[in-house]
This record gives C-alpha cells, structure tokens and sequence, in this order.
C-alpha cells in the first residue's frame, strides 16, 4: 500500500517507526519524510535510499537533491559534526540571507546604543563580533565580551583593540559567568545565542540579568511551535524552510549544503545527538523576560531571514 506524507505520519505516530519502515511512499514529498524518519533511527542506508529515489521523483528541489549527497555520504562513511568545515560556516555566516540579518541587527543595536551619552555594554555570545563590530559608536565605553569559543572571542578581541577601545574577554558560558561574576553593566546584548541556553536553565539567568543590568537587547528567530520531533506539520514546516535557505547557496558547489546547511537539517530530526539550540516563538520569550522582573519588554522585526523572521527584543 502506497501511503502519502500524513498516512506516514500518522503511521509513525501510532506504531513507531516499525510501522513505517517497510511503507511504500506514494510521492516525493512522502519518500522524503520516510528518510528523515529513518535518519532519525539510525537507518541510514534507508535514509539515503528513499532521499535518493525523492530526488529523482523531484528533480527540482535543492532539498532532496543536497539531503541525497548528505545521506549517501552517512550512510558510507557515519554521522558528522554540524561545523564540518569552517570554510562552510564561514561562507554560510557571510553570505545569503546572513548579509542582511547581520545589516539589519547591527543597525538595531547602534540605534539604542545611540540613547545614551556614555555606555557600558555586556555582549553575551559575541563570537567573531560579526553583530557588535559593525554596530559600536562612541557612546560605548567599555565592552565585556562572553564567548564560548575561544578562537572566535580572540578575532573580536583583536578587533576591539585594533580600534582602541577598552574590552574585557571572558572564555566560558553565560551559566559559567553568572557563578562568580557581580558586576553590573548598562547594556547587555545576546545576538542569536540565547537560543543555546536550555528551558529550564533560562528563568534563573534572565533573572541574574535583570539584577545586573537595567536593560538587554536580545536578537532571536521567530520560529513556530511544534509538539514532537517528527509531527508531520514540523518536519514540512522545516523542509519548507530549507528549500529557501539552500537557494540562497545553490551557486557554490556544495560548500555551504554540505558543509553545514544538511549537517544542520539533520540535526534536527537526530534523536541520539545533544541539543545545541532550543529556539522558541518570540512571544514566549517576551513572557520570559517579563516573569524575570523587566517591567517593559518590547519586540521590533529585524529581519524576515528564510529560517524564521528575526527579532529584537528590548527588555527593561
């Protein structure tokens, strides 16, 4: 019996992947979802099978096309880190859609930093400053910068100095930080970073911000929510979504798809693998923040970037 993406939906939620295993997908779409459904169990030599016959059903999708390389290669050779090449990140972060949000974010922090006269500033996952650099004015004195890693907080690092202005590193986590750490700041930002910090440790750390710092900048994505990993209505919404993204790179031989964009998808749907991002909707997070004791918490679109639409949230 040949079953379409909701039959094996609804199959996978009733049985388990046993029941899905064996199915015949009627369509592309179908043979798809049936390869993530089989990335997710450790089925990978299916996983790439049905991938494969998506792409031949579907000859026009950078999804199915890109996820049948990505698969074959799983299936030889196992699963790989989400940063497989730097090189990927890098023209990934630098390019497509990320020109724009990176634009558009450091013109929305530049315009608060603009409020004031003479500022301190805690930026919360700087990284390499592709956010800060770009938005810092003279109203910034002084800079603590928090990264986790160390090669990226060095460049930023650099870069301050270069311009001479006063910037302490931190190497670690903002959870790690907040044990010792009791100064206090005017500014904090987090830019796509508090998106690492999992549910249940974000209370008390929005908590120590407000009892810190008297206002905080957090740009975050907007993505819908979901109730399971493999809900039929996530799995499409996300393969939606890449579609978009992976045409923002089609022109480059495979670097970013490769390299990163389809380690990415896939981490997604991989059940074995530690979570590194646990986004939610912006709402929920303008709730957070309110609950943490700031007063007044207002939201203002970034960016509508291909993976979710991009915000600035402006808590005080």
């Amino acid at each position: 019996m040949f079953l379409d993406f909701e039959s094996i939906g609804e199959s996978y939620t009733r049985g388990g992947y046993e029941a899905v295993r064996s199915a015949q997908p009627s369509d592309a779409h179908a043979y798809f979802y049936a390869a993530v459904l089989a990335f997710g169990h450790n089925d990978f030599v299916r996983a790439a099978e049905c991938a494969v016959r998506a792409a031949e059903l579907d000859a026009a999708s950078l999804l199915y096309r890109d996820a049948a390389v990505h698969l074959q290669r799983v299936a030889r050779d196992g699963k790989q880190s989400v940063y497989v090449t730097g090189e990927a990140f890098g023209a990934f972060i630098r390019g497509g859609g990320n020109v724009p949000l990176y634009r558009n974010t450091s013109a929305a922090l530049r315009s608060v930093y603009g409020e004031y006269t003479s500022a301190t500033l805690l930026d919360i996952g700087v990284g390499d400053g592709l956010a800060l650099l770009a938005a810092l004015n003279e109203s910034i004195d002084r800079v603590t910068l928090l990264e986790p890693s160390a090669p990226m907080l060095a460049i930023t690092s650099r870069a301050l100095a270069e311009r001479g202005i006063s910037a302490e590193a931190i190497h670690g986590t903002l959870q790690e930080f907040v044990r010792g750490e009791h100064g206090t700041w005017d500014l904090a930002e987090a830019t796509f970073s508090l998106q690492s910090i999992s549910p249940e440790e974000r209370p008390a750390l929005l908590r120590w911000l407000r009892a810190h710092v008297p206002r905080v900048l957090m740009a975050e994505f907007d993505p819908p929510a979901y109730s399971t990993m493999y809900a039929p209505q996530w799995v499409s919404h996300v393969m939606q979504r890449y579609e978009l993204g992976l045409a923002e790179y089609a022109a480059d031989g495979g670097v970013v798809a490769q390299g990163f964009l389809m380690p990415v998808f896939f981490g997604y749907f991989d059940r074995s693998a530690a979570r590194t991002n646990y986004e939610i909707p912006i709402d929920e997070w303008v709730v957070l923040f309110r609950e943490a004791g700031f007063a007044r918490v207002e939201k203002r679109l970034i960016y509508e970037y291909w993976w979710a639409p991009a915000w600035l949230v402006d808590a005080q």
